[in-house]
């Protein structure tokens, strides 16, 4: 009894609208919010400090901010009594007085969110570390890493294009530019800080996508030249089935092991998970109705996959 076949294409319509609604939306997001570039890419000072006890969140970023440190990023370092501040650069400056590259700015810095935070502190507070980030360094990472995703993305069009046939290229590589443009929107629009963790989520979730697509892209062509009396949609429709139950399955354990560390792995890898968590979700989408949509819109068929057959090839089988 053969496997029972989901008549996927039905909704294919449906689902360019979905996607063309989500990238429009994440583009205008991203050009009327921009991304939240965290301290690796802005530059500033980052601030390690011990309590005796385990403080709260909101109490530090609301005594910092009444101090004049306004927009610093607080986050649990390691265990529940150890914090990790980052200030952008303008506001360093500002509260020293003095040059953001020089040590004993950056020194005084730390040694003054130290006083402030044990004004407000049962226990003594002690300085672990500071380190600044030069605005100069944040931009060549910004600059590493736009060029980073779209030479992955180069690399996959020309992997595919070897591997199968250049629609198939074409139709992975407006998959990925889809799963990349909607976990950007969905950071813009949600003005969460985008650092180094998020820009390595991002390149991951290109990893997931194209892995997924190839899946489903070999079904694809295995097909094609197996199944004689079937009409593309028909083809697609069997191709996604037969693949349905591994995508599942490989996209449900992910994502259990993404949640696990969503809510219990500190808020340092808190965006790094939940961009995967996105990325996943809308890389398994994609694989089958964005990079499958594309080849039907651009008609591949059985001649397509077949392979070129030589001049004078004929002649030569004749005896």
């Amino acid at each position: 009894m053969g496997k029972r076949v989901f008549d996927f294409m039905r909704w294919r319509k449906l689902a360019l609208v979905l996607s063309v609604v989500l990238v429009v939306g994440s583009i205008t997001a991203l050009a009327m919010n921009g991304l939240k570039l965290g301290l690796d890419f802005t530059g500033g000072t980052q601030i390690e400090v011990g309590f005796e006890e385990a403080p709260g969140l909101e109490e530090v970023r609301s005594q910092l901010a009444n101090a004049g440190y306004e927009d610093a990023s607080v986050v649990r370092f390691g265990s529940d009594n150890e914090l990790l501040i980052k200030l952008p650069p303008e506001v360093a400056e500002e509260q020293t007085q003095l040059s953001a590259g020089d040590d004993e700015a950056v020194q005084s810095v730390g040694d003054q969110v130290v006083a402030v935070l044990r004004q407000g502190s049962a226990g003594d507070v002690e300085l672990r570390r500071v380190e600044m980030v030069g605005p100069q360094v944040g931009e060549e990472l910004r600059d590493d890493g736009g060029l980073g995703m779209l030479f992955a993305l180069v690399v996959v069009m020309a992997y595919v294009a070897l591997r199968f046939q250049y629609k198939f290229a074409i139709g992975a590589v407006v998959a990925l530019v889809h799963d990349v443009i909607i976990v950007l929107g969905f950071f813009a629009v949600f003005r969460l800080d985008f650092d180094l963790t998020v820009l390595a989520a991002v390149l991951a979730v290109i990893g997931y996508s194209i892995n997924d697509t190839i899946v489903v892209f070999d079904r694809i062509r295995e097909n094609f030249r197996r199944v004689r009396k079937a009409d593309p949609s028909e083809i697609m429709n069997i191709s996604m089935s037969q693949t349905l139950g591994r995508t599942t399955m490989t996209s449900l354990t992910t994502l259990l092991v993404l949640w696990a560390l969503q809510f219990f792995g500190g808020e340092l890898i808190h965006n790094f998970s939940l961009a995967l968590i996105v990325g996943v979700i809308v890389g398994t989408y994609s694989s089958v109705y964005v990079a499958v949509n594309v080849l039907m819109t651009m008609r591949i068929s059985k001649e397509d996959l077949m392979p070129p057959v030589k001049e004078g090839a004929e002649l030569e089988e004749m005896p």
